[in-house]
C-alpha cells in the first residue's frame, strides 16, 4: 500500500511537472520550458513517463534557438553600438542553453525509435568577439562620460564600468576608472560643531561626536569627513549647532522614615492564655511559627545634579550655499546617588533597599563632565538623524 501511494505521488508530481512545462512552451517562455523539463529529466531519464519531457524539450529548445538567431540577424543589421550587450546576451544564451541539455544526451524518444534532435553550434568565436566589441564600447563610452559627468552620471558610469570588469577582467585601465567614477560620484559631507552657548564644551566631546570613523555610516557613495582633505570639494556640510547647556545646582536633599516588619524566628511552642504548652491529640507539643514585629529608622540622603543640552542639526548644501534641513536634537544626563544610615534592626529593611545602606557620599563630577556624559546620548541622536535622513535622496 506505501508504495503503492509513493508511485501515486511521483506520478501527480510529474504531471503536474509536464503541465507547467506545456504552459510554459505555449507562452513562449521557452527557456523556462527547458529549466523545467531538464529538472525533470535528471533522474531516470529513460523512464516512459518522461517521454512528454523530452519532446517538449526538445521542440523549446528549436524554438529558443530559431527566435535568438533571428535577434542576432536583426542586431547585426542595425549595426547599433548600444545593442552590443543585447547581442553579447543572446550568444551567452544560445550556449548556455545548450551547456544545460548537453549533460542529459542522449534523450531517446522511444515511439520513433531515435534520439531528440539538438543541433549545437559553437558559439565561441561570436562570443568573444561580441563581448571584445561591448568592451572597447563600455570603455570608450565611460572616458568620454567621465570627463562631464555629474555626480549621478557618474554613478551609472561606475556601473558600467563594474560590468565591463565582471565579463571582461584586466581590460585595459579598468580598474583606475572605477575608482575615479567612484571618487566623482561620491558626496563629500563636512561635518562641523559651533558653540552658540556661554558654556565651554569639552574638546573630548567635540571630538568623539565629530568622530565619524565610530558612527559606520559613510557609504558607497557617501563619505563623511569632520577634517577637512585636501584635494576634496565638499558637496554638502552637517552642522552641528549648540543652543543652550544647562547645568544644574549640587543639590543633596534628606529625609527621615521608620520601617517595620514581621520577621520569623523559626518555630516555637504554642501557649494557652495561662501560659501553658498546648499539647496535641497525641500528646506532643503544638508548634507555630515564632513571629516577632522588628523595626528600624533610617536617615536617607540623596544626591542629583543634571546636566541638558540643546542642539539643532543644519544640512547644508555648500555648492548653492543654501540651507536645506534643520532637525531639532536634545539630550539629559542626570548624576544621582542614593545612600542612607540605620539604626535599628537591618531585618526590618526591604532587601531591594538593603544596597542603599552600604552606599557612600560620592563626590559630584564637574561641569565639564556632566556636559560629556550628555555627549554619549547626543552622539547616538545625531547618528539617528543623519541614518533616517540622507543627504541626498
Amino acid at each position: 500500500m506505501r508504495k503503492f501511494v509513493c508511485l501515486l505521488i511521483i506520478a501527480v508530481l510529474a504531471a503536474c511537472g509536464s503541465k507547467r512545462t506545456q504552459n510554459q512552451l505555449a507562452s513562449g517562455n521557452y527557456d523556462e520550458a527547458i529549466s523545467t523539463a531538464a529538472n525533470n529529466l535528471r533522474n531516470n531519464k529513460d523512464k516512459k513517463g518522461k517521454q512528454d519531457s523530452i519532446y517538449m524539450i526538445e521542440e523549446a529548445f528549436a524554438k529558443a534557438k530559431e527566435r535568438d538567431l533571428r535577434e542576432v540577424e536583426l542586431l547585426a543589421k542595425d549595426a547599433n553600438p548600444t545593442n552590443l550587450e543585447k547581442l553579447y546576451n543572446t550568444y551567452q544564451r544560445l550556449n548556455n542553453r545548450q551547456e544545460i541539455i548537453r549533460p542529459l544526451l542522449p534523450l531517446k524518444l522511444i515511439k520513433e525509435n531515435r534520439n531528440a534532435i539538438f543541433p549545437f553550434e559553437n558559439y565561441s568565436d561570436q562570443i568573444i568577439s561580441s563581448k571584445n566589441a561591448l568592451s572597447a564600447y563600455l570603455y570608450t563610452n565611460a572616458v568620454k562620460q567621465l570627463k562631464t559627468a555629474n555626480k549621478l552620471e557618474a554613478r551609472k558610469v561606475y556601473d558600467d564600468l563594474q560590468y565591463l570588469n565582471q565579463i571582461n577582467p584586466g581590460f585595459k585601465d579598468v580598474r583606475k576608472l572605477i575608482e575615479e567614477a567612484q571618487f566623482n560620484g561620491t558626496d563629500f559631507v563636512n561635518v562641523t560643531a559651533i558653540n552658540e552657548t556661554n558654556m565651554i564644551i569639552p574638546a573630548r566631546l567635540e571630538n568623539d561626536l565629530l568622530d565619524f570613523t565610530t558612527f559606520g555610516l559613510s557609504d558607497k557613495w557617501t563619505e563623511y569627513h569632520s577634517n577637512r582633505q585636501q584635494g576634496i570639494n565638499y558637496d554638502f556640510g552637517i552642522v552641528l549647532n549648540f543652543r543652550n547647556i544647562l547645568v544644574s545646582p549640587e543639590r543633596i536633599t534628606e529625609r527621615q522614615f521608620t520601617v517595620e516588619r514581621d520577621i520569623n524566628l523559626g518555630k516555637k511552642k504554642l501557649l494557652d492564655r495561662n501560659g501553658q504548652v498546648v499539647n496535641d491529640s497525641l500528646g506532643n507539643p503544638v508548634m507555630v511559627d515564632n513571629i516577632r514585629g522588628v523595626n528600624a529608622k533610617i536617615t536617607e540622603w540623596r544626591q542629583i545634579k543634571s546636566c541638558q543640552v540643546t542642539a539643532k542639526v543644519d544640512y547644508v548644501d555648500l555648492s548653492k550655499n543654501q540651507l536645506l534641513q534643520t532637525f531639532p536634537i536634545a539630550s539629559e544626563f542626570i548624576f544621582e546617588n542614593s545612600y542612607a544610615k540605620i539604626k535599628g534592626d537591618r531585618r526590618a529593611v526591604d532587601e531591594n533597599y538593603l544596597p542603599t545602606l552600604d552606599r557612600r557620599p560620592m563626590p559630584f563630577p564637574s561641569s565639564e563632565q556632566m556636559v560629556y556624559d550628555t555627549g554619549e546620548d547626543l552622539k547616538a541622536k545625531l547618528k539617528g538623524i543623519i541614518t533616517k535622513n540622507h543627504i541626498r535622496h
